[in-house]
């Protein structure tokens, strides 16, 4: 049983959908405490790289994700308290995903408020006031009623048209929901926060990161009461809250004198990894080697090879140049280099990405892959380990996340090739994930580690039979 006291002061941004522009605020809250000179412990809920990224980036230090579906909701609550002890951070800001209530069942389990509720946690509405007024209020005043449990303690209005506009919102929800209002938002210049098709550009990619995020602190330091946030936060400290249940993640594994070398393919076409992972495999006993296509031509000795998800179709042709490096990784694949490959870096190990023009990849495994307007894979998964390979249990069953609007326009394998069978999700082809080839497994399913310890202790197990 886990039974330790969160006393950190701590607010959650919410909103009532997606694309409210609950991020946007959320970095903007985090630039402009952290240009206070408060020290923010961030995080996201749910599966999120680039939101993650970014608010990262305005804390200068790594953001969490926080994902009850994915983890078991102790593990969770665990990592909350692990990466925001009150000796450390001035206040811990969570963003939340979708809308407040969103989740993969009527009860809400899954969802952002499930999340406020466990962390006891206050909630900051942030509502898209877009051509509304008066009707907010009742919107707010629903949220307030639909589950009473979920602390709503403030609303942001966003995306105000003017000070006449600002002034009906703002009485309408104070009036009819008793509900204060700490900040009225304009509509911020869609040049500082250019989206993609899987929303904000991730940020190695963006050139005035540094300025969007000035500007969004900026932004929130003149219309929101900065304050008044803190005082909830820190009314939230005063809350006892434990976390109960099994959190058992797992531990370092007998490695011997010698620490194994896991490379990790890191730049910005491959960027989308858990600071969970990483810190995972490192103490699971692995010393890890940063690696980049984009820039090196060979290998460096390692052990074993980790290659995330990432936009491999903006480097197509950097990557598709540097063909010392591609065949390097083929030439080490087939000499039996573990390799495990999420999502882009299942892109990577194929035979080329067709956009306007075929790109060679490295050619490790027989697929070609293409693009799409709309999403090929979005949303949670599960999978049943049905075959075998180097790296999980025949029987497994594991729980992870796929987005991607790749698709896959020519597969010379079989479905015996491919070691998972989905519950739930999209994966390859025929409803099946995870290609295998000697000590090679690529997926579209990404995992994180705290709902799947034993891949951590798998990528290091393998890596120790090849030195």
């Amino acid at each position: 049983m886990h039974n330790s006291p969160i006393d950190i002061p701590r607010l959650m941004i919410a909103a009532l959908r997606g694309g409210s522009g609950k991020t946007i605020v959320s970095i903007g809250i985090i630039a402009a405490l952290t240009q206070q000179d408060k020290v923010v412990a961030p995080f996201k809920k749910g599966p999120d790289y680039i939101d993650a990224g970014w608010l990262a980036m305005a804390a200068n230090r790594h953001c969490y994700n926080l994902d009850h579906f994915l983890a078991d909701p102790a593990r969770v609550c665990r990592s909350f308290l692990t990466h925001a002890p009150a000796a450390d951070f001035d206040v811990a800001v969570i963003e939340g995903n979708r809308g407040l209530f969103d989740g993969l069942d009527v009860e809400g389990t899954t969802s952002t408020a499930s999340l406020a509720k466990l962390l006891q946690t206050p909630v900051i509405l942030c509502l898209d006031c877009t051509k509304s007024t008066r009707t907010m209020a009742a919107v707010v005043l629903g949220c307030l009623h639909f589950d009473p449990a979920v602390n709503i303690q403030g609303v942001i209005l966003n995306r105000v048209a003017g000070s006449r506009h600002e002034r009906i919102l703002r009485t309408s929800i104070e009036q009819h929901c008793g509900v204060k209002v700490l900040g009225a938002i304009p509509k911020l210049d869609q040049q500082d926060f250019p989206e993609r098709h899987m929303g904000l550009i991730p940020t190695p990619e963006h050139a005035l990161v540094n300025h969007s995020i000035r500007v969004a602190g900026e932004t929130v330091a003149r219309h929101v009461d900065l304050d008044a946030m803190m005082q909830v936060a820190q009314a939230a400290a005063a809350v006892p809250v434990t976390c109960t249940g099994e959190a058992d993640t797992g531990g370092p594994i007998s490695i011997g004198p010698k620490r194994p070398r896991i490379g990790i393919i890191k730049d910005s076409a491959f960027q989308f990894y858990y600071p969970d992972n990483l810190e995972a495999l490192v103490s699971a006993g692995a010393d890890i080697v940063y690696i980049s296509p984009l820039a090196e031509t060979h290998l460096p000795e390692i052990d074993a090879l980790y290659i995330g998800g990432g936009f491999p179709e903006t480097h197509a042709p950097q990557l598709a140049d540097n063909l010392a490096f591609r065949k390097a990784l083929k030439s080490a694949a087939e000499d039996g280099l573990p390799i495990y490959a999420e999502c882009g870096g299942l892109m990577y190990l194929g035979e080329s990405l067709v956009l306007d023009t075929p790109y060679p990849m490295t050619g490790v495994l027989p697929i070609v892959f293409g693009f799409a307007k709309k999403p090929q894979g979005h949303g949670y998964t599960m999978v049943t380990v049905e075959g075998k390979n180097p790296y999980y249990a025949m029987g497994m069953q594991l729980r992870g996340h796929e987005f991607h609007y790749s698709q896959v326009l020519e597969w010379r394998g079989s479905d015996q090739d491919m070691v998972f069978s989905m519950q739930k999700g999209r994966g390859i082809v025929n409803r099946r994930d995870g290609v295998c080839y000697r000590n090679v497994l690529a997926t579209y399913t990404h995992v994180h580690a705290l709902g799947v310890p034993q891949w951590a202790e798998a990528m290091v197990r393998v890596a120790l039979k090849t030195m």
